[in-house]
């Protein structure tokens, strides 16, 4: 039985290698969790948000950007709790808030090399993510925020072996850890504040991987979106989100072509409710993936819960 998954495993590496798929890592920021307004920071207070998010792919693009020669049938469902906490107090006029997250992650996934099939799936607890910095600037016209957050290397990691080789795609933790900095901006198009357009960017620094000689690329993302007030409690809007890798995966254990960096955009609609009575946001939002390279390309489905304390 060991031969024969073995086996399987070569046909697997030999077909990744032949499609031009780099098995290059990502980073940690999950794509697609901000949309409307993505940029503005709540004013002082205490809240909890809840990310539900949903991600389905079944195709695998190769260096290229071409359907690849592996079949794949990707699913993951994220359940997110952050919390929040902006204080009184100001730094450089900036209202100065901290939070925090945790996320489980149920992932399923098959890969299907020519003339074989393999599948594995998981559920656990992801890497712990901290932001000790919050920076919010709210003028009469436009939002700025800005953060500085670490990802620890605390979630479930199980390395890939010849017996288990989709362990470690679907693992919730990444094995290596991650300082995140964030600046984005919301202008108002208008004095009543009804048309709003917001991007978010976020530059992810990775360390090595504890389990293997491997330090993945630097990544660098922006999370967009267009939006109208509808009703004083219903935005409406377009969003979407695009990611490159900017630097070379390095170490002893990189096998694939440290050339090639991964890169994937995507654009959908989104709503954002506001229930006053309940002193809450709930948001949904649905994002189609496009010019995927040498990574997986699907749809991002995230239902999201604000609530104010």
């Amino acid at each position: 039985m060991k031969v024969s998954i073995k086996i399987m495993l070569s046909l697997v590496v030999s077909a990744i290698l032949l499609s031009g798929i780099a098995f290059a890592e990502t980073g940690h920021y999950p794509l697609g969790v901000e949309g409307i307004k993505a940029a503005t920071l709540p004013p002082p207070g205490m809240y909890l948000r809840i990310y539900n998010s949903f991600y389905t792919a079944n195709e695998l693009k190769d260096s290229g950007g071409d359907d690849s020669v592996v079949g794949l049938d990707l699913d993951a469902f994220a359940f997110v709790p952050r919390f929040i906490w902006i204080t009184e107090h100001k730094f450089l006029g900036a209202d100065y808030g901290m939070d925090a997250l945790i996320p489980f992650v149920a992932t399923d996934a098959q890969v299907s090399p020519p003339g074989t099939s393999m599948s594995d799936s998981d559920f656990c607890y992801g890497d712990l993510f901290v932001e000790p910095i919050d920076l919010a600037w709210h003028e009469e016209r436009y939002d700025i925020g800005a953060a500085f957050g670490v990802w620890m290397p605390t979630g479930k990691y199980n390395k890939a072996t010849a017996d288990s080789p989709l362990n470690e795609m679907v693992s919730a933790g990444k094995d290596f850890w991650t300082y995140m900095f964030t600046l984005g901006g919301t202008y108002y198009l208008d004095e009543e504040k009804t048309w709003s357009a917001s991007i978010l960017s976020r530059y992810e620094i990775h360390s090595r991987k504890d389990h293997t000689d491997v330090k993945p690329g630097q990544n660098i993302l922006f999370e967009w979106g267009v939006a109208k007030t509808i009703y004083q409690f219903l935005d409406v809007g377009v969003v979407g989100y695009s990611q490159w890798q900017l630097t070379s995966d390095s170490g002893s254990d990189v096998t694939w072509d440290k050339g090639v960096h991964d890169r994937v955009s995507a654009i959908g609609p989104e709503f954002l409710l506001f229930m006053p009575s309940n002193k809450a946001f709930l948001s949904f939002r649905a994002l189609w993936e496009y010019s995927a390279v040498d990574r997986p390309e699907g749809t991002t489905l995230t239902l999201t819960f604000t609530q104010i304390f």
